[in-house]
């Protein structure tokens, strides 16, 4: 999507959920939707659209895609003969950014799109520089040499948002991560019924 430069904490309250990838902080505080009738609005039922909407939003902002790349990954996520919704969110998963970002290199996913924009990020031994890549099982990342010392990197090392997920293997010692096996639904870092984004687009694409 193209660079995102509101609050990110106001789009977590309007969806009333935390979105690791896109802000290390959390709704916790303030859950109610943004405005002077958040406390009301967040009483009201939503519509089956609003439901599905929300849903959709999620995967949007946490990942930091525009509407035509998720409409992308979903007509890609229909071609196979697994359930597409679960088909949508592994593609999610394996896009390099978010690799980077689960590996613990970059505090958020923005910040892991950035490291990789600026080449400082190596995918199995070349420098890259185009974050949608989607990495395939034995696929391996590292920060190259000359940036292994950068404040980003070393701080999310120390003190990373998430745990690392069990389909990415890292090696202390070189500070690699390599793709061991394909990334499952249940490893989405939060909650969202991806039916209802199947359902959103299933007469819209």
């Amino acid at each position: 999507m193209s660079r995102f430069t509101g609050s990110r904490l106001k789009v977590m309250r309007s969806l009333g959920i935390d979105l690791p990838g896109l802000s290390r902080k959390s709704i916790e505080s303030r859950p109610t939707p943004p405005g002077q009738h958040g406390a009301k609005a967040v009483r009201r039922r939503k519509s089956d659209f609003g439901v599905k909407l929300q849903e959709k939003q999620k995967l949007r902002f946490n990942y930091g895609l525009s509407e035509r790349q998720l409409r992308r990954l979903m007509l890609d996520a229909r071609k196979g003969n697994a359930p597409t919704g679960e088909t949508l969110l592994q593609l999610l998963e394996r896009r390099l950014d978010n690799v980077v970002f689960r590996a613990g290199l970059a505090p958020t996913i923005p910040a892991a799109r950035q490291l990789v924009s600026h080449r400082h990020v190596k995918l199995n031994g070349k420098l890259v520089n185009i974050p949608s890549i989607r990495l395939k099982v034995g696929d391996e990342i590292a920060i190259k040499a000359e940036s292994a010392n950068l404040p980003v990197v070393l701080e999310t090392l120390k003190d990373m948002p998430l745990t690392r997920p069990e389909w990415l293997a890292w090696d202390e010692s070189s500070k690699t991560g390599k793709i061991a096996h394909l990334p499952a639904a249940e490893d989405v870092p939060f909650p969202v019924d991806v039916q209802q984004v199947v359902e959103y687009y299933a007469n819209r694409i």
